[in-house]
């Protein structure tokens, strides 16, 4: 998952037994909900073992110093790394892939052609649906059956993607993420409260605790499931008692629980070193609602399990590219707003990806950064392509976070749009929300859409999450 640090707890397509000889299958993750809760402990706490082995394993170390010492790289320095890894693994994905070689052969392309990032324009953008339908035809036939590792997407606006990768894949991934916690200060062994998507707390437990421990990676794991105005002095007091220095999660978690201190006056009765986002864009009004109740500000991180871009903030609040990690395209989105982004994963022998449409939209910064990192900067991180609300005469907008920048007394919102021009607006309100900030609201959408959209709102107790605990900003629904 992007973001980093939260183990793959329990998924739930795992199943124990001989199908193919009749013998029974087991959830483990139905076993696991009938567990006491010091067993689940457990079962976490091996989970997060075994996580500990295969992310930061014998190698680890040395490509975290490889990566920080990257850093200090000139630009024309990482840009030359970046080109030729970019070559090696063009050459490998043409000569070992299945798939590349077709598209190499019938397209009449030389795969030792392509020596840059510009050069990448050779070959058509790679779908998500593409691998899909064809997974066998991206796997490399050199790669060893011993190092291949299971990887899957989240499938938040879709069917998930399941992949294969290697182990020193893996941990490559991991050193970049750590680089970019070491610019902040954080190192491995430090206790973090953790909001994520896994289902570590059983669905029908009512009492607390709405957490489980993960000690090998010292992890509180906290349930996103379970969060709500009953609940959130559970998880107040949880983090008061243990003050853990450090918060990760998704920012809509998050930023739904700082909703709630400020709305019941209440605080941690500490303040959390760092606070950290992944999995899900960090939308200005959710850092600064974080902000106000944790005293902290949230940074951001932009990865995947693809691992085609990854974006780290540096200290200086500069969205640094990991020109190092993967070879990454800006698109100009037909939509006229954003660039789509696109990437190479040149890390990944098992799978290659070359020019893989990601989905999500970022706006590239042309002023450098005080911080002086190599690399280039991106502006924003808008979110996913299906993240624009469409108007009466086609055109996209996006970026509708800003319009809940000042409603203070609004706890969640969510978008959703049937028919272009027609947009309902889901609120969760707080105590104190009334007619003047509907209209407030109202005029701040007037002055985006003006007459190309209806905008009404729909008042609701809470807003649905996919199936892995995030939250989509825009939903369009059948009208």
């Amino acid at each position: 998952a992007a973001g980093g640090t939260g183990p793959a707890l329990l998924p739930p397509a795992l199943r124990l037994g001989r199908a193919d000889r009749g013998g029974p299958l087991i959830d483990i993750e139905t076993v696991y909900a009938y567990l006491p809760v010091a067993v689940q402990n457990a079962a976490c706490s091996l989970q997060g073992l075994r996580i500990e082995r295969d992310r930061f394993g014998p190698d680890f170390r040395r490509r975290l110093r490889e990566a920080e010492t990257r850093q200090a790289w000139s630009a024309e320095q990482m840009v030359a790394h970046r080109d030729s890894r970019l070559h090696a693994f063009v050459q490998h994905a043409a000569a070992t892939v299945p798939y590349y070689r077709r598209l190499f052969r019938d397209a009449g392309i030389d795969a030792g052609s392509i020596r840059s990032l510009q050069d990448l324009g050779q070959l058509p953008i790679l779908t998500k649906q593409i691998v899909q339908d064809r997974p066998d035809d991206f796997l490399s036939e050199t790669v060893s059956r011993q190092d291949l590792v299971p990887a899957h997407t989240s499938g938040t606006t879709g069917g998930g993607l399941v992949f294969r990768t290697t182990r020193a894949a893996v941990r490559e991934q991991f050193a970049v993420w750590w680089r970019y916690f070491r610019r902040h200060g954080l190192e491995r062994r430090t206790w973090c409260a953790y909001f994520g998507g896994r289902s570590i707390v059983p669905l029908g437990q009512l009492l607390a605790p709405f957490w489980r421990m993960n000690r090998p990676g010292r992890q509180i794991l906290f349930s996103g499931y379970h969060l709500s105005p009953a609940t959130a002095a559970h998880y107040v007091a949880e983090l008061r008692a243990r003050q853990p220095p450090w918060i990760h999660g998704y920012p809509s978690l998050i930023a739904l629980l700082a909703s709630y201190v400020l709305e019941q006056r209440t605080d941690l009765g500490y303040t959390p070193r760092w606070i950290t986002t992944g999995a899900e864009n960090l939308m200005p009004h959710q850092a600064d609602t974080i902000a106000k109740a944790f005293g902290t500000r949230p940074v951001q991180h932009y990865g995947m399990a693809e691992a085609v871009a990854n974006i780290s903030q540096c200290p200086r609040g500069g969205l640094h590219l990991d020109e190092d990690f993967a070879a990454v395209e800006f698109v100009p989105n037909p939509g006229g707003q954003g660039h789509r982004i696109i990437g190479t994963n040149f890390t990944n022998t098992a799978t290659p990806l070359l020019r893989y449409e990601v989905g999500d939209l970022a706006e590239p910064r042309r002023e450098p950064c005080p911080c002086g990192l190599p690399g280039r900067l991106v502006a924003s991180i808008d979110g996913r392509l299906e993240d624009y609300v469409v108007l009466r005469n086609g055109a996209r907008l996006g970026r509708m976070d800003h319009i809940f920048k000042d409603a203070v007394n609004v706890r969640e919102a969510q978008i959703v749009q049937g028919a272009p021009g027609k947009i309902t607006v889901r609120l969760v309100r707080r105590e104190g929300f009334g007619s003047e900030d509907a209209d407030r609201l109202q005029r701040e959408f007037r002055k985006r859409v003006g007459e190309l959209a209806e905008v009404r709102f729909d008042y609701v107790e809470s807003l649905p999450r996919s199936p892995n605990g995030k939250l989509r900003f825009v939903v369009s629904e059948p009208a």
